[in-house]
């Protein structure tokens, strides 16, 4: 027999950012590419709800039409509130908040993408919670929302039943962690191939990466530097043999290497393989030995000092945290706890 749809609803608004509204679209669509045990053999029913009935712009210019709007949208599993200036607006900030809190009690989970969050904090709902939102926008949502716990630095959050996520892109992760709840990680894996994406992202990981954090200070030769280490983490990445790749003395590499990052150049190292490391880690059931060994650490023990100095901890402890082969979420509830 199969299963009834999961009816996932997404506010628009006038000034929505549009990737956080199509992401999240899109990948719940595609789901139906590759699960089918479902009526009509679409997991999710996806509608979009409008303010009223009218076309909504977003940040970009471009124009969407809502199947609902808020007086007669119909009973939901999932909510996901995008972010976008729009909904910065005191206005619609309340008339978003009032609606939420109604609908609340008869949802199964409630998800912010970026500043959507602004919709979702004054309903009360979060209140304690530790939140997730665009690493620009950390600060204002944490002085305007003091009883939020904001991280600025992960993709997504899963507090109790309601999820946050960073923005734009991030969007699509939360999208996938939500897939992956409902219909396990093999889906969601199928989607995030679909999507092109390059890699299923666990929340744990942040936002900005050690890499792109590098490209965005370093020079032309670091920059050029960084995509040649990432390739080649298990291969001799002393200062050594780098600055022979930057065609400069060690003494002269190092010197300008932690010029232009701020770092050594064996810190950043360690922290571009611990971070390849732990998305192994909540990706793959390969052998945690394995794993060291695969991003240059010399032995397993050493791999495990390192990753829990850096992370505070240990690398099982993380893969049961936040790997394919943790408990699932339980999704039967019909209200939020």
């Amino acid at each position: 027999m199969k299963k009834a749809s999961i009816r996932v609803g997404v506010l628009g608004f006038d000034g929505i950012n549009g990737l956080d509204l199509v992401g999240p679209l899109e990948a719940f669509a595609h789901a139906s590419y590759v699960d089918s045990g479902h009526a009509g053999g679409h997991p999710y029913e996806v509608c979009v709800i409008g303010m009223t009935k009218k076309a909504f712009t977003g940040e970009a210019g471009m124009r969407f039409m809502p199947h609902y709007s808020l007086a007669d949208a119909p009973a939901l599993d999932t909510l996901v509130i995008p972010g976008g200036a729009g909904l910065r607006v005191e206005a619609t900030t309340r008339k978003v908040a009032a609606w939420v809190s109604a609908r609340a009690p008869r949802l199964r989970r409630i998800a912010s993408v970026c500043t959507g969050v602004y919709g979702f904090a004054p309903t009360g709902l979060l209140d304690g919670r530790r939140v997730a939102t665009h690493w620009r926008f950390a600060e204002a949502v944490a002085e305007r929302f003091p009883k939020l716990r904001v991280d600025g630095a992960a993709l997504f959050i899963k507090d109790g039943p309601f999820y946050t996520s960073g923005g734009v892109t991030a969007g699509i992760d939360l999208a996938l962690a939500l897939i992956e709840e409902d219909l396990g990680p093999g889906a969601a894996l199928a989607v995030a191939r679909e999507l092109l994406v390059y890699v299923k992202r666990p929340g744990g990981q942040e936002q900005y990466s050690e890499p792109l954090r590098f490209q965005a200070r370093a020079a032309d030769r670091y920059a050029d530097l960084v995509a040649w280490i990432g390739a080649h983490l298990d291969h001799d990445l002393s200062v050594t043999a780098l600055a022979a790749r930057a065609h400069l003395s060690p003494r002269q590499f190092a010197r300008r290497f932690a010029a232009a990052l701020g770092s050594t150049p064996a810190d950043y190292v360690e922290r571009v393989r611990l971070g390849e490391a732990r998305r192994r880690l909540a990706e793959a059931n390969s052998a945690i030995e394995r794993i060291a060994l695969s991003v240059g650490f010399h032995s397993a023990d050493a791999f495990r000092r390192a990753f829990e100095r850096r992370f505070g901890i240990a690398p099982s402890a993380y893969r049961e945290r936040f790997g394919m082969t943790a408990p699932r979420f339980r999704t039967g509830s019909p209200a939020l706890e």
